[in-house]
Parts: C-alpha cells; structure tokens; sequence
C-alpha cells in the first residue's frame, strides 16, 4: 500500500485568518486617513477595501483548489502591502484632486487576476523550463517596444513606458520576470558544465570565454536599458538578478568578481556620456548645494523627501496629518517618504519588516524544492524584490543615487503591480512543490504486479526538509 511520509498541513485556515487581519490593516489605514484630513468617510473607502478583498478571498479559494499546500504567509503579506499602498494614494488623491487611486485598484484587480490564471493553468512551475529561450526572446521583444517610434513614451528622460492609449505600461517589469526564467533554466540545465571548466588563477577559478555567453548577454541588456531608455534602476535590477542567480547556482566568487568589473566600466561609461545618469549622481552627491537643488532635474525631490522623513519622526505625524503631498510623485518614487512623515520610524520599519518577511518566505520556498530550475528561479525573484526595496529606499534616504524604481505592491504603477503579483504567483507555485506530502509506496504496472518503486505519478515527489513543529 502506497504510505505518505512526513505530511505537511496545508494552512490555509491559517492564511485566511492572516488575510482578515491584512484587509483590516488596509480598512483601517483608510479610516485613519479620514479621520486625520477631518473628512467624511465616504462609500468610496468601504469600496476600495471591498474590492481588494473580493479578490484577495478568491485567490485563497484559487490556493486551496490548486495549491493547497503553498506557503500561507505569502498572499497575506501581500495583501497586506497593497492595501497600505491604496489608502495612501487615495489619501494623497484627495490632496491633489487626482484619481490615481482608482487606477491602482483596477490594476490590482487586472493583477490579482493574472496571478490567478498563472495558478489556475501552470500546474507545475517545472513547465516553465521547457521554453527558457522563447521566454529571453520574448523578454528581448518587451524591452525593445519603448524604442518604437509612437509607441514609445519618454518621461522625465527615461524612455521605458508605452502607450496604451487608455494609459502607459512599463514592459521592462513583465520582461524582468523573463529574464529570470531563462537564467534559471539556463543555469540549471549548464551549471556543472560551468563548474567543471574553468581556468584556475590562485584561489580563484575563472570560467571558460564561452561559458560567459550570459554574462555577456545580461550585461549587454543592461547596458542597452542604460544606454537606450537612461533607466538606471531598470539596470541595476536586471544585472543583479543575473548576478545574483549565477552566484547561487554555481557559489563561486569568480563571477562576483567579473561582475563587479563590467559594472563598474558600465557605470563610468553611462556617467560620462548618459546626461541622465550624470544628473542623477550629481544630485546625490551634492544635493544640498543650492544651484543642485533648484535646477530642473536637482535634488529638490529628494531633499523635500528627506525633510518629510524627519519630520515624521519616531512615531510619525499620523495618517493624514502630515504634508507628503509637496513632494514630488508623493505616491510612487517617494511613497516611502510619505509613508515615513505620517508613520514615523517605527511605521516604516514594519513596513520594511513586512518586505524583508515577503522575501524571506520566497526564499524559504527556494530552499524547500527540490528541483534546482525551481530553487533558482524563486531565490532569482526573491531576490529581485529585495534589491528592488533596497534600491528604492536607498534612494530616498541617499544612501545611493534615486532611481525610477517602485515600491512592491504599494506605489503607484499599474505594471509594476501586474508584474509583482505574477511573481507572487510563480514563488507560491514553487511552494507548494516544497511543501506537499510525498507518497512512497509499491508501483503498479498494468499487470498489477507491484515493483516496489517509488510512486512518481505526481510531478513533485520528493520530501522537502522540516522545521520543528511540522512545518515547512
């Protein structure tokens, strides 16, 4: 008789009761808001958060079908973001007159329903690996399109968006969740030939010349993002999701060391010749100097940025009493300073707390599955979010150069959100790869004969390790 070893528990009673909690810190972020401009609360608010939760109650239901045994911790998180992130753009919307809120929760439904469809019919993330290059093909195509003459949109001198005619779409996010699956299925199916050849030059092994066609390749798209459409954030992330993914698959600190080579001869290249670039680092560095900071381009966003950030405080001025609005893209580049000023430090850090938690759970999944496609692409996406967050908090306190890159699931930016909540679908189908029981038991082949195999009729049959108290 076939005997199922070390069963995981599903949790999803556990994940709806943290998803009740997660709209109710949206509701009442809402509220809080209202309450601090001395405001009606209107039936707009109750709609929004009704909404949200519509679909975050289908996408458990969608988990519990398909997924069941999926990390239960990663949609409420989620969830949890994106609803702080809608109630702090309406907040905003009601300064400015905008309705830029409305936009991001039917962004969030087009999102959630994505994600919903890529759990519906990809049955096993392995699938994924079977079409590593139509995916770099694709990413390539995706990342051409601003390029388009008329279809192509530059703002504020980077030209990374499309018309859509009702709206603009940014492709490099989409293409970012590309990227990932080629390298992913790439490294996995060449790792130990990467391993293996090599030439060693003191402790280091340095790989062969043709062994670095993707490295190459990553650094030529990066380069051409930089180059092409001036987006440096855009840059950096696609580059270190490479890096990052070709270190886990092979941890050597040879290709560390020839990436930080080629970035550092791309960044000295893109400063002297990229007037964009150039703007952006001088800012950074001299931001409080005053010809810096009134002339167009300067540093006046991220110094106003910075005096919300410290007059917020440790407890912060409260939601809806502060004056985010004066900063410029209050609710996308600089969400986080708005959210600062009105929460204070200790709002902040549970904010990033939640985010570091998300990321932590992605890894988690990366490290329960088995498969090393699946190991890769999860820890490449996780990754990707943690370098994303770093380089967009970075960037509004100085710690490096700002960039255009966006807060997960809580500033504005209908593509950002598409592409982040796609990714929460991919890591959640890894997961549950990670996560569900295995059945052990004797074969039977047509004659009824047993063979004493293992059973191997599902596509993910191998134990992911525990952790004490049962879970995984």
């Amino acid at each position: 008789m076939p005997q199922v070893i070390s069963p995981a528990r599903p949790r999803r009673t556990t994940e709806l009761v943290l998803l009740l909690l997660a709209l109710g810190i949206g509701l009442g972020a809402h509220l809080l808001s209202a309450i601090g401009m001395d405001r009606e609360v209107t039936a707009e608010y109750w709609i929004q958060t009704g909404v949200l939760a519509i679909m975050a109650l289908l996408f458990h239901l969608v988990l519990r079908l398909k997924a069941r045994y999926a990390d239960p911790y990663i949609l409420p998180i989620a969830v949890t973001l994106n609803g702080l992130g809608i109630a702090m753009i309406h907040r905003l919307d009601l300064e400015s007159g905008d309705n830029a809120a409305d936009r991001q929760l039917l962004w969030t439904v087009v999102a959630m329903g994505a994600a919903l469809v890529v759990l519906w019919f990809l049955r096993d993330h392995r699938l994924l690996r079977r079409r590593t290059y139509l995916f770099l093909i694709a990413a390539g195509l995706l990342l051409v399109l601003p390029l388009i003459p008329g279809l192509g949109m530059e703002i504020n001198g980077a030209r990374i968006w499309i018309n859509l005619g009702v709206g603009s779409f940014q492709p490099g996010e989409v293409a970012k969740i590309m990227l990932a699956i080629f390298f992913a299925g790439y490294l996995s199916a060449n790792r130990d030939l990467i391993l293996l050849a090599g030439k060693k030059v003191g402790p280091v092994t340095f790989p062969r010349f043709r062994d670095m066609a993707p490295l190459v390749i990553a650094w030529i798209i990066s380069m051409g993002v930089l180059v092409f459409q001036r987006d440096l954030g855009s840059a950096i992330l696609f580059f270190g999701l490479f890096m990052a993914m070709i270190y886990l698959a092979t941890s050597r600190v040879s290709w560390i060391i020839l990436g930080l080579a080629l970035v550092g001869v791309g960044g000295l290249i893109a400063i002297n010749t990229i007037s964009h670039v150039g703007l952006r680092v001088s800012a950074w560095l001299n931001a409080f100097d005053p010809e810096v900071y009134n002339r167009t381009g300067g540093s006046f966003q991220i110094v106003q940025g910075l005096f919300g950030l410290a007059s917020g405080g440790l407890l912060g001025t409260g939601l809806g009493e502060g004056r985010p609005d004066i900063v410029a893209y209050a609710n996308s580049d600089m969400i986080v300073a708005s959210f600062g000023e009105e929460l204070g430090f200790v709002g902040l850090a549970a904010i990033i707390m939640l985010l570091l938690l998300l990321v932590t759970r992605m890894m988690r999944a990366a490290l329960g599955t088995r498969d090393t496609f699946g190991k890769l692409l999860a820890a490449g996406l996780a990754f990707t979010m943690a370098l994303q967050c770093f380089v967009v908090i970075g960037g509004v306190t100085m710690v490096i150069p700002l960039t255009g890159l966006t807060t997960p699931f809580m500033a504005a930016g209908g593509s950002s959100l598409l592409a982040n909540w796609i990714v929460v679908a991919l890591v959640l189908l890894v997961s549950q790869a990670a996560r569900r029981p295995v059945v052990v038991g004797p074969m039977v082949n047509a004659s009824g004969t047993g063979s004493g195999h293992q059973d191997r009729s599902e596509p993910t049959s191998l134990p992911a390790p525990t952790t004490p108290g049962g879970e995984r």
